[in-house]
């Protein structure tokens, strides 16, 4: 798969949007890593397949029903990724809103997104978002999107954004102070506590990553702690650690973020009475007659596998 490499999508958004149609309750089916459809509910499932890697300009296309595996396998032999944890589909992945793990040195998931041609609850293909980086201005409608489980519209496409894979990547564990190594080391791209010991990603140049090494006395490891499930909670950063110490359980925190994984039971807040009003307000404005995946509310989301 080299340079410019072009492909296509298994059916064409037409093809989806009339699958999707424009009357009666309908859901997205994909892989089911990521909750599944709705039952006894007429499912449709999204296009696959990558349609092109722009190398130069460090974005993808592919259908949303692409498995994140196969585009992450496809974008290593360009020497680039995207900050998309693997398993399950590339829709399903945006829908949930599911960052990375990498999330503390990548970012959210929300920035991977560039743009999407979706199809609305009138079974129209509609676009948001731009094509490139630079090309996005004003209210960047797609990351509306994210996040939103497939109740606002069902992503048929996505351009995404990669980076390059680091020339190094490694990681290490240790027993200091988690905070003190969320506020002294350089750059960590993930910095994971499970109450006991922090595992810590560095990526990057040798010299660099020898430095943190002999200053922090890491202690190197084959890769990440499995996360424990299946509760997974979004807190304020400065909550995390001590909500996970709370539950009965094994936890891990990840730091800085905000992000917990749990074994326990959840820690999740009644959202705000001001958010629950937007959210019915946007969902009006999107699908009037509630017929996309029916029955999901984002600010309360099934559990995901």
């Amino acid at each position: 798969m080299g340079p410019g490499f072009e492909s296509s999508m298994d059916m064409t958004l037409d093809e989806f949007a009339a699958r999707v149609g424009s009357d009666g309750p309908v859901t997205i089916s994909g892989s089911g890593s990521q909750g599944g459809a709705v039952v006894d509910v007429r499912a449709v499932t999204a296009p696959s397949g990558i349609v092109r890697i722009d190398a130069a300009e460090m974005v993808v296309e592919c259908g949303a029903a692409t498995p994140v595996d196969e585009l992450l396998d496809a974008l290593a032999e360009h020497g680039q990724t995207v900050a998309m944890p693997p398993g399950g589909t590339v829709g399903g992945t945006l829908a949930v809103g599911r960052s990375d793990i990498t999330r503390l040195g990548h970012g959210p998931l929300r920035d991977v997104l560039l743009q999407t041609r979706y199809v609305s609850a009138a079974g129209e293909v509609t676009k948001a978002g731009g094509p490139t980086v630079k090309n996005v201005s004003g209210f960047d409608l797609c990351r509306l999107f994210v996040g939103s489980w497939g109740t606002l519209g069902f992503f048929g496409d996505v351009i995404l954004r990669t980076r390059p894979v680091a020339r190094n990547i490694r990681w290490f564990r240790s027993d200091r102070d988690p905070l003190e190594l969320l506020r002294d080391v350089h750059r960590p791209v993930a910095l994971l506590w499970d109450g006991a010991s922090t595992s810590v990603r560095l990526d990057g140049d040798d010299g660099d990553i020898a430095r943190a090494v002999e200053r922090f006395d890491l202690t190197e490891t084959s890769g990440p702690p499995p996360l424990p499930g299946p509760h997974r909670w979004s807190l304020s950063p400065s909550r995390a650690m001590d909500a996970a110490r709370s539950v009965d359980g094994s936890f891990v925190v990840e730091l800085g973020v905000g992000v917990v994984h749990h074994s326990g039971g959840s820690e999740r807040q009644q959202p705000d009475v001001a958010v629950c009003g937007l959210h019915r307000r946007i969902k009006h404005e999107f699908d009037p007659s509630g017929r996309l995946n029916p029955g999901v509310d984002p600010l309360t989301p099934r559990s995901v596998g």
